[in-house]
């Protein structure tokens, strides 16, 4: 018997070894990241005016939170983005390996200063390279700003405010792919997928209303139905068996009390059943993984003059326990100063607030529906305008 037909038959062997081991045992998984967009061109002086810094300084951290209480910054990229819209203009997929970031506002020369202008870029970063690293920019609609991904992680929608539109994208792998703008009327600040991935909701800000969506595949339609809200529909989230959502209207923030509406999505047509006074203009909202209770951050008016009588030095987070569909404010904490994005931990055991005038963020426990401030925060290279973390 020649050599040949034994050098193969020892390599088909191992080839095979090989590919039975590749199957049995399972792939390193990536961090439980949290991205936190920080935005250096714009803050507030001692009167509560806003002050335009020059552009060029802005980041997207990515923040492993694996150990709870002492997470730590994997990477900091020199990206744009902005704090003006709601603070979930960045998301993460399902499965962990892209992060996508929307940057609302471009920055443009105004003879010595500065001024905004309407941007359309979308910033694509693969989060599974050792560091992670932007890897494309997509062009949407104008001025980009809250953001979502569906279950399966293979469909964006994107708020775009000045086009008046959802814009849907297609992710395939590191590839993603503008394939639709559906026009909604009026200008929409964020948009959420409900769990099944069948309808989404987006937020009309200045016509004070949620618009629904229904979803097939990848065709989206705008239903031609709006459920109207409180003042100022800023940010939308779902609880996990899809039977309710929250809006925080964001109002005014100027010390009088504002709302968070309650959506029943069993009814046929969805409706607003209740509103919720939470406080001075809830902002950030986030669901717990558990569905128990959702966040509301208020911004009580931390970025205002310091002689206004509604000024506060902190921001505070309301605690809202669901129990079927009455939503009830059951606590509340003070957090840093114009607090914005809030994320939970995978497991819900803990909470991340970024407050933006602190440029850090806080630490909070959660036990039950009972959320306390640990005390620990994580210094950031920048102010953080968002937060999100993996997308469910």
């Amino acid at each position: 018997m020649s050599l040949a037909p034994r050098f193969r038959r020892r390599c088909l062997v191992l080839s095979l070894i090989v590919l039975v081991y590749a199957f049995a045992v399972p792939a390193p998984s990536l961090a439980q990241l949290m991205i936190v967009g920080n935005d250096e061109k714009m803050t507030w002086d001692a009167a509560g005016k806003q002050v335009f810094l020059p552009p060029g300084k802005d980041t997207v951290s990515i923040i492993d939170i694996t150990n709870r209480e002492a997470p730590k910054i994997v990477a900091s990229l020199p990206l744009m983005n902005s704090i003006i819209g709601p603070p979930t203009n960045l998301a993460i997929t399902p499965d962990g390996r892209l992060a996508i970031v929307a940057n609302a506002l471009n920055w443009v020369q105004d003879g010595a200063g500065w001024k905004s202008a309407p941007d359309n870029r979308l910033y694509i970063i693969n989060l599974a390279t050792q560091p992670p690293r932007h890897i494309a920019t997509v062009e949407v609609g104008r001025q980009p700003s809250g953001l979502a991904i569906n279950p399966h992680g293979d469909l964006l929608l994107v708020a775009c405010r000045e086009d008046k539109s959802i814009n849907v994208l297609a992710i395939q792998g590191d590839d993603v792919k503008l394939i639709d703008r559906v026009s909604v009327d009026d200008p929409v600040v964020h948009v959420v997928f409900t769990p099944d991935g069948n309808r989404a909701l987006a937020a009309k800000f200045l016509t004070h209303k949620v618009a629904l969506l229904n979803v097939n595949g990848q065709q989206v339609t705008y239903a031609k139905y709006d459920m109207p809200t409180g003042l100022q529909p800023i940010n939308i989230d779902v609880t996990p068996d899809g039977k309710l959502a929250l809006v925080a209207n964001v109002g005014f923030s100027d010390g009088h009390v504002d709302t968070v509406s309650v959506i029943d999505l069993e009814a046929k047509p969805p409706r607003v059943i209740d509103h919720v006074v939470v406080g001075d203009a809830p902002e950030g909202l986030a669901m717990s993984p558990t569905g128990e209770f959702a966040i509301a951050v208020l911004l009580r008016a931390s970025n205002q003059p310091k002689t206004a009588w509604y000024y506060n030095e902190n921001s505070s987070v309301v605690v809202l326990k669901i129990d079927g569909k009455k939503v009830t404010k059951v606590g509340e904490v003070e957090v840093g100063g114009l607090a914005e994005g809030v994320v939970f931990s995978p497991d819900g055991k803990y909470l991340y607030v970024g407050n933006y005038l602190d440029s850090d963020v806080s630490i909070l426990k959660v036990d039950g529906t009972t959320v306390t401030d640990t005390g620990k925060r994580l210094q950031l290279p920048g102010h953080p305008a968002s937060m999100r973390g993996r997308a469910r």
